[in-house]
This record gives C-alpha cells, sequence and structure tokens, in this order.
C-alpha cells in the first residue's frame, strides 16, 4: 500500500481532512521538516494560501505541525483556538511512530481535554506525518 509520486490516492489529503474551497485555513508549527507536498495539497483543496500565526482574523481550520520535542502541547493546543470560529476543527499533524520527533498518542489523548478539545479521528496524510482532528465539544450553555 504505497502512494507514488502522483498520489495514488483518489482523494486529496487537503479533501481528507475536509476542506473545501474558499476555508481560510491557518498554518502553525511550520519547520523544515514539514510535508510540502500535504501543504500543497491543502491550498490546492482550500483554493488559496494557508495563513500564519500573524493573520488576526477567524479562522475555518488549523493545521499545526507538532513534534515530541516542541514543548508544551497544551498550551499550543489553546493557542490554536485563538482565531478558530467557532465550531472548527484542529488538525494535530505529528510524525507517524518511528519517525523522529514522533508523539505518542496517550499524549495528545491527555493534551487535549485539557486544552478543551475531543480527539475524533486519526488519518494517515503523508509518507512521514498523520493528522489528529480535535474539536471543542458542544457546551449546554
Amino acid at each position: 500500500m504505497s502512494a507514488t509520486a502522483g498520489g495514488a490516492d483518489t482523494q486529496s489529503a487537503g479533501a481528507r481532512l475536509g476542506l473545501k474551497a474558499g476555508m481560510v485555513v491557518q498554518e502553525l508549527g511550520w519547520d523544515e521538516d514539514v510535508d510540502d507536498t500535504l501543504r500543497v495539497q491543502i491550498e490546492d483543496t482550500i483554493d488559496g494560501d494557508l495563513v500564519d500565526g500573524d493573520y488576526g482574523n477567524v479562522v475555518d481550520s488549523v493545521v499545526l505541525w507538532w513534534r515530541d520535542e516542541d514543548g508544551d502541547l497544551v498550551d499550543a493546543l489553546v493557542d490554536s483556538l485563538t482565531d478558530l470560529v467557532g465550531g472548527g476543527v484542529i488538525w494535530l499533524l505529528t510524525p507517524k511512530v518511528g519517525r523522529p520527533g514522533s508523539v505518542d498518542p496517550a499524549d495528545v489523548a491527555e493534551a487535549a481535554p485539557v486544552a478543551g478539545l475531543a480527539t475524533t479521528t486519526t488519518v494517515a496524510v503523508s509518507k512521514d506525518w498523520a493528522a489528529t482532528r480535535l474539536v471543542a465539544p458542544k457546551t449546554a450553555h
């Protein structure tokens, strides 16, 4: 089950993340190790550029690149909520198990509720990165 350079998947990673044309997606945690092919797929799906942390307006979704040595995941998740529209989704991108910087799934499961988020699903989005979907739980008040 290997993807070709042209992409054996019938659906782009951006579409698998539930993104659509016209959405504003904020990218946080960028570094030289990110998957540029995945970034291009996201930009192609939303038909626009990713915005950074200085965007200053609400965003529909956040893509947060995160590695084990990046610091406090709870703080990063709370920061990711700053510009996120109500009902928006945070996609936490972490190196797959066995890759440098991989994050223990238990760490994500522990950090999410502390940051006020719930984990819903994890999908493989590239050769080296997995994406975990985090949402703010619906509240009664």
